[in-house]
């Protein structure tokens, strides 16, 4: 399971576990880290994807099924110990729903909350309408990511360093280009759904989130652009709202 997860901070003995996904050219550090800072109750796991970190020698993925069944083959056994939530950024928005999806249809296991962040539902009509970005030359590709404010100032400072990012960032966005998802004609999970955004991001469909799941659904925007989550004041936020939240769907879940 290290291969594919890292965990900073083991907790056999706590009651949940917050699954989280990369952001399109991430790593698991950001996440990962996550499980220093809450509470002992909650077990964070920080999804590992090839072409980075500790797997930068291997081929990134081509397509979802491949993310999908590679997480679920990894974590399908502890998901069946004990209460799970997901959390998923970006192109971690668009894992951790295709995860969720194939764990309810194949394994008749759902997430005790899904947390959504920086992303429109996968069949909302303003996704489908986005052009495809991950054939364009790296330079054009550089123009575009700094036109949408989306590229983490630390990466911009350092043109080596962004270099080496860009192979994984346009790998992962060929990834979503590709993933295609029916609009569902009823909800499939009944977990409440919470979405996160910067308000100065590009607009997103968080509506349309709402057609997953029967639960509750709740939107909640921050100061910032699309890295709004790395903002000290807006994690300590976040951390404390999930926090919340899963400490209560503990109580529901027993």
């Amino acid at each position: 399971m290290e291969k594919v997860i890292s965990c900073f901070q083991r907790r056999p003995d706590a009651v949940s576990r917050l699954i989280c996904f990369p952001w399109a050219g991430g790593g698991s550090t950001h996440y990962a880290r996550w499980g220093k800072v809450l509470c002992s109750s909650i077990e964070v796991f920080a999804v590992k994807l090839p072409g980075r970190e500790s797997r930068a020698k291997e081929p990134f993925f081509e397509d979802m099924q491949q993310i999908v069944d590679e997480v679920i083959g990894v974590l399908l056994p502890v998901l069946k110990e004990k209460p799970f939530a997901l959390f998923g950024h970006s192109f971690g928005a668009f894992t951790s729903f295709a995860v969720a999806d194939a764990m309810k249809i194949i394994h008749k296991l759902e997430p005790v909350h899904m947390f959504l962040s920086g992303a429109s539902a996968p069949y909302s009509e303003m996704r489908i309408k986005t052009p495809k970005r991950s054939m364009l030359s790296d330079e054009d590709f550089l123009k575009w990511m700094i036109s949408v404010g989306g590229t983490p100032p630390e990466l911009l400072a350092n043109p080596d360093v962004l270099k080496l990012f860009l192979p994984a960032l346009k790998a992962d966005l060929h990834v979503v280009e590709n993933y295609w998802y029916n609009k569902p004609q009823r909800p499939f999970l009944s977990c409440p759904i919470t979405c996160f955004d910067g308000k100065d991001d590009i607009p997103h469909d968080l509506e349309a989130w709402k057609d997953i799941s029967s639960g509750d659904f709740t939107i909640r925007k921050f100061d910032g652009s699309h890295f709004y989550l790395k903002d000290s004041e807006n994690e300590k936020i976040i951390l404390d709202y999930i926090t919340k939240y899963l400490e209560t769907a503990e109580l529901d879940y027993l």
